[in-house]
């Protein structure tokens, strides 16, 4: 590789990235684990139901995070019509959708009256953030693109 590949952004290593719809599905599915575990663990069943009113705030919560960190992306952005929205990127992307997906998730289930312990605070933010934040690190020690 030359020294100008390097610094051309429209290089071929510049420019790979991982799909949108992708990193929207691993997303999704780090949430749906996460309920599914906890669900378990307290005995509360896999009734689809059941499974449903626990996971709805938390998907919402991550798709308003997806949304913060689009326009964050947007208004960072010099280009016009392109962006910087790479949302499997841990910085700034996957701490924004994280933090996102605990906070507006955590205030949903206390409007609702779901509980909102501290315990279940705690946990929630440290096993959302093992699951969304290394599904991140995994893409990107797999693409050998640097955070």
């Amino acid at each position: 590789m030359s020294k100008s590949d390097v610094s051309d952004p429209t290089s071929s290593r510049h420019s790979t990235t991982f799909p949108l719809a992708a990193a929207a599905l691993c997303d999704a599915v780090a949430v749906v684990v996460f309920v599914l575990i906890g669900r378990a663990n307290h005995h509360d069943g896999f009734a689809l139901i059941g499974v449903l009113q626990t996971l709805w705030p938390f998907l919402v919560a991550t798709a308003a995070g997806w949304s913060i960190a689009y326009v964050y992306a947007h208004v960072r952005s010099s280009e016009w019509f392109g962006s910087d929205f790479r949302p499997a990127r841990i910085i700034p992307s996957g701490l924004v959708i994280w933090i996102c997906t605990v906070a507006i998730g955590m205030v949903l289930r206390y409007l609702l009256h779901q509980g909102v312990a501290l315990s279940f605070i705690i946990v929630a933010t440290i096993a959302l953030g093992l699951f969304m934040l290394g599904w991140r690190a995994i893409v990107a020690y797999a693409m050998r693109k640097y955070f």
